[in-house]
């Protein structure tokens, strides 16, 4: 987990954008913002367990695709 202070954080955040590669394929991120994990976490599915050390109020990084992925 990179918390919302480490270099990499901190450089997507300043870049407004990132791309991240899962699969051998290139997915196209925008928008990143630190969002706390209790106001996210519903999204996700059903089951989805927190890594440890994750509480409600941790703050994690949400990004949307980018439009044409």
């Amino acid at each position: 987990m990179y918390g919302p202070r480490t270099d990499w954080v901190q450089n997507v955040l300043a870049a407004g954008a990132a791309s991240l590669l899962i699969g051998g394929k290139e997915i196209q991120l925008e928008c990143p913002r630190m969002v706390r994990k209790q106001d996210i976490w519903p999204l996700l599915p059903a089951g989805t367990k927190a890594p440890p050390g994750v509480s409600g109020e941790s703050e994690l990084l949400r990004m949307d695709l980018r439009q044409g992925n």
